[in-house]
């Protein structure tokens, strides 16, 4: 790997380039992130809460008796497949949250090893 890679949007050294974002961006990018993740966090708590409900609602009206712990093992089952199809939307915006944070993080990091290996940093006298 050599010590430029522009698909990592990271100059020579590990130095932030232009697509990189900016403090500010990193912080509400942060925050986004952090949002997005108890979004869709309780959104998949949700989910699986609705689907025991309904499997304890049917075991009623079907006279049978379902312990509210195979109830909601089985919601969280099913919830796996169905918070699939029903939050990718939310999935898709905690992933690219993770990669903004993991960008600047990376770079961060690489940097710091720049800075120990002796390297000069034009960026930061």
């Amino acid at each position: 790997m050599s010590s430029s890679d522009p698909a990592s949007g990271q100059g020579p050294a590990g130095r932030l380039t232009p697509d990189q974002p900016s403090p500010e961006q990193l912080a509400a990018a942060k925050r986004r992130l952090a949002r997005d993740v108890a979004v869709f966090s309780l959104a998949r708590l949700g989910l699986v809460v609705v689907i025991a409900a309904v499997i304890l609602g049917v075991s009623g009206l079907l006279r049978a008796q379902v312990p509210a712990l195979v109830a909601f093992l089985l919601a969280v089952i099913a919830a796996l497949p169905l918070s699939v199809v029903l939050f990718g939307g939310l999935r898709t915006r905690v992933n690219e949250g993770i990669v903004v944070v993991d960008a600047r993080r990376r770079a961060d990091k690489q940097r710091l090893q720049a800075r120990l290996r002796g390297e000069v940093d034009e960026t930061n006298p």
